[in-house]
């Protein structure tokens, strides 16, 4: 399937029915009096978040979605029905924007959050409704009013807690296989990653993580070289940055640790606040190095890069230092969530702790 992350539809919700100006004729009432019903309302159109997609593709060749019109009122005091409603299923993760003025209308940031993106108009009113002691023959009805009519842009941004950052062929896809459930092309050439792969990382009974990976990124790609730079939106959410190195003997000219500050710089270009991300180093294909050069190789890249944070030895391939990677991942995981997670006041009167009397 091909992967969409935006999209502009046009949607239009159904118009209300108009009111009906009738009278009562039967047999021997020579008054019947008013009998015009209402007109229905216009269907409404609903944006659900549906965990089942994950991509956009659905609205890049239907673009415009409308929603039936109310029928009209009739006499007998009938009612006119209402418009059908139309419901559009959209990733998790979807930003949905007015596309004339840029304003966010709504996020869908979890599975089966439904929100109206254009509200049906309202049935007119019939006869009977203006029906009083003083206006025993009202001739007056009103049309229905019009529903709401908007063009809307779509955006995607997946809902991980990790993303996979590096330089084309530095080993992502191979490791969020080797991790997780997902299952990316893997070759041994770059750019073999055209869209992002979504991975759920099982650590233990109810114990998971969901791991993201884009198009390796290189030089200049906060101005559009390369691929990544539009996919780089899709780390925005995460939590946490995986900074994958590869530590494969090099050609002359090519140096990993200017590999690693040109992504940087170029993560700082794009978003300063996806820059400020914590961003772990992960030392990929240590199984290519010769095991009596890899601490120095390894200390070498961690001095000139000055970094002080955390720092893995790992091969995706052999899943070597793979598993202490995930536990630390999700220790880390744990922690953000629940340090978001909004303090509870105990009620000294409910709680267990003893009173000091």
């Amino acid at each position: 399937m091909k992967f969409v992350d935006e999209a502009t539809i046009d949607v239009a919700a159904g118009d209300g029915g108009n009111g009906c100006a009738s009278f009562r004729h039967e047999k021997y009432k020579e008054f019947g009096g008013p009998d015009g019903g209402d007109g229905g309302r216009g269907g409404h159109v609903y944006a659900i978040a549906d965990a089942s997609l994950n991509t956009l593709v659905d609205f890049r060749y239907t673009r415009r979605f409308e929603a039936r019109r109310g029928e009209h009122g009739k006499g007998s005091d009938m009612f006119g029905i209402k418009g059908d409603d139309i419901v559009l299923k959209m990733p998790v993760g979807t930003i949905i924007a007015d596309a004339e003025t840029g304003e966010v209308i709504h996020e869908l940031l979890e599975p089966g959050e439904q929100i109206t993106i254009a509200k049906g108009g309202d049935g007119g009113f019939g006869n009977m409704h203006y029906k009083s002691s003083t206006n025993r023959a009202p001739r007056q009805k009103t049309p229905g009013w019009p529903g709401e009519r908007r063009t809307l842009k779509l955006e995607l941004k997946v809902l991980a807690d990790v993303g996979l950052l590096g330089m084309p062929n530095a080993g992502k896809s191979t490791l969020i296989a080797a991790i997780s459930n997902a299952r990316p092309k893997i070759a041994d050439y770059p750019f073999t990653t055209l869209y992002p792969n979504l991975g759920v990382v099982r650590v233990g009974p109810e114990k998971s993580f969901v791991v993201a990976d884009v198009p390796g990124l290189i030089e200049g790609a906060s101005e559009g070289a390369g691929l990544g730079h539009q996919f780089l939106r899709h780390l925005q959410r995460t939590r946490l940055l995986l900074h994958l190195v590869d530590m494969a003997p090099f050609a002359e000219d090519v140096d990993p640790v200017q590999q690693v500050k040109a992504i940087a710089a170029e993560l700082k270009k794009f978003d300063p606040a996806l820059y400020a991300k914590p961003r772990w180093l992960v030392l990929n294909k240590l199984d290519m190095v010769p095991t009596e050069e890899r601490e120095a190789r390894v200390k070498d890249v961690v001095k000139r890069l000055k970094y002080k944070g955390p720092v893995f030895e790992i091969s995706a391939l052999t899943r070597e230092g793979c598993e202490l990677l995930i536990q630390k991942i999700y220790q880390h995981i744990a922690q953000v969530h629940q340090s978001m997670q909004p303090p509870t006041d105990v009620d000294p009167r409910f709680s267990d702790a003893p009173s000091g009397e």
